[in-house]
């Protein structure tokens, strides 16, 4: 698989994906499932939760795949 750097954006904070550094451990599926869903396309859906969830779920990516960036007021 090639390394893909995905961005997912609500207007608040936008997750970004590295496909390349994805161990695929499912933390992220099976801590916000409203957010990170495998089984559909675009697999990242940033109106699923709120802001605070969704980082504090990305923090938890053991491999570093997943982050986040937040828009400056």
């Amino acid at each position: 698989m090639d390394n893909v750097t995905k961005h997912y954006s609500n207007g608040e904070i936008t997750v970004v994906w590295k496909s390349g550094l994805c161990q695929h451990s499912a933390n992220c599926v099976k801590g916000l499932p409203g957010v990170f869903n495998s089984k559909q396309n675009p697999w990242i859906n940033v109106t699923g939760a709120e802001t605070e969830m969704i980082k504090q779920q990305v923090e938890k990516c053991p491999s570093g795949a997943l982050s986040f960036e937040i828009k400056q007021q």
